[in-house]
C-alpha cells in the first residue's frame, strides 16, 4: 500500500459529563483498559500496539473534541498541514510536541464543516497484548455526520489524503491504508459523530463482546449483521451517555487496484438493512442518538 501520507485512525476524545461513570464503562464492560491520568482527564488502549485509542476529558454535556491520526513522519505531518491548509481548514494547533500521554508531534485543525482533526507522527506505541476473545485490540473507523459528504469526502483526499473506497447513497467511505475506511462521511441534517467503531479480532468476538454489553444492562442498538461497503460485522450500541459505538470485524482488504464502486453497485431487496438480512431495522432511538453528539 502505497502513496498515504496519513495511515491510521490513532484514536477519539470524547468528553463526558461523568468521568468516573464513563472510565467504569469503557473498562469494565467495553474492554478497554486504562493508559494514563493527567489533568482530570484519562487515556485507554485497547489490546493493540496503540498507546490509546480512546481518550475522555470531563465536560457539562457529551462531546467529541476531537479525531487523531497517524502521519507516516514529520516530514509527511508537515505536507498534511500545507495540503489542509489549500483545502479551507483552520489551524487552531501548530506543529508541536504533544503534552500529553502519547507525545509525538502533533498539529490540530478544524475543517470547513467544523470538526477537529489532529495529526501526530512519533507518539508512543506499546507491546500489544495477546488477542482475546471479546475485547477491542484497535479503532476500526469514525462515522461522521456531514450537511455535504461530497464536500468532506473532498476534504479528506485533497486535504489529508485519503482516497475513497467506496460511495452509497448516503455515505463515503475513505481509506488511508489497506482497510476499505477508517473514516466514513454520512449524509445528515447537522454535522458532528455518528458513531465510534472499535475492531474486534473475528466476528465471534463481535458477538461475545455483545454478550457482555447485553448481561450489563446495554442492549443491541442496531444488528447484528455485515454491512455492504467493506463487508464488516457489526454490533451497535449507545453507551451511558448516549454516544454510539460499534463493535466490528472483518473489515474488507483493498489494495492500489481498488476501483470505488458508487450507489448503483449496493442494492438490496426492499426492507432489508445489512448484506446478510438478518440485521433489523434500526431503531428511531438509535437514529436520533447518531445525530446527537457535536464537536466540542
Amino acid at each position: 500500500m502505497s502513496g498515504f501520507p496519513v495511515t491510521a485512525l490513532r484514536s477519539v476524545d470524547l468528553q463526558v459529563p461523568d468521568l468516573v461513570t464513563a472510565e467504569r464503562f469503557y473498562t469494565t464492560i467495553w474492554g478497554l483498559k486504562v493508559a494514563a491520568r493527567d489533568g482530570g482527564s484519562v487515556w485507554l488502549h485497547a489490546t493493540g500496539d496503540d498507546h490509546h485509542v480512546l481518550a475522555l476529558h470531563p465536560g457539562a454535556e457529551a462531546a467529541i473534541r476531537s479525531v487523531t491520526f497517524r502521519a507516516v513522519d514529520n516530514g509527511a505531518l508537515h505536507q498534511v498541514l500545507g495540503m489542509a491548509l489549500a483545502q479551507g481548514a483552520a489551524v487552531l494547533a501548530q506543529p508541536a510536541p504533544l503534552a500529553e500521554p502519547g507525545g509525538g508531534l502533533a498539529f490540530t485543525l478544524r475543517d470547513p464543516a467544523g470538526s477537529v482533526f489532529r495529526i501526530v507522527a512519533g507518539d508512543e506505541r506499546r507491546a500489544p497484548d495477546a488477542p482475546t476473545r471479546d475485547t477491542p485490540d484497535r479503532l476500526a473507523h469514525v462515522n461522521l455526520n456531514c450537511r455535504d459528504v461530497d464536500a468532506t469526502a473532498r476534504f479528506f483526499e485533497a486535504g489529508l489524503g485519503f482516497r475513497l473506497a467506496d460511495r452509497s447513497k448516503l455515505m463515503a467511505f475513505e481509506r488511508c491504508n489497506s482497510d476499505h475506511h477508517a473514516v466514513v462521511l454520512a449524509e445528515a441534517p447537522v454535522d458532528g459523530l455518528n458513531h465510534v467503531a472499535f475492531n474486534m479480532p473475528g466476528w465471534e468476538c463481535v458477538m461475545r463482546g455483545a454478550g457482555r454489553m447485553i448481561d450489563a444492562g446495554f442492549p443491541i442498538a442496531w444488528g447484528v449483521g455485515r454491512h455492504g461497503p467493506g463487508d464488516n460485522v457489526f454490533a451497535y450500541f449507545i453507551d451511558p451517555f448516549g454516544i454510539v459505538i460499534e463493535y466490528t470485524a472483518e473489515v474488507e482488504q483493498v489494495g492500489d487496484d481498488h476501483v470505488a464502486r458508487g450507489p448503483d453497485h449496493w442494492t438490496w431487496p426492499p426492507g432489508r438493512t445489512d448484506q446478510w438480512g438478518i440485521a433489523p431495522p434500526k431503531p428511531e432511538t438509535t437514529k436520533k442518538a447518531q445525530l446527537a453528539i457535536r464537536f466540542a
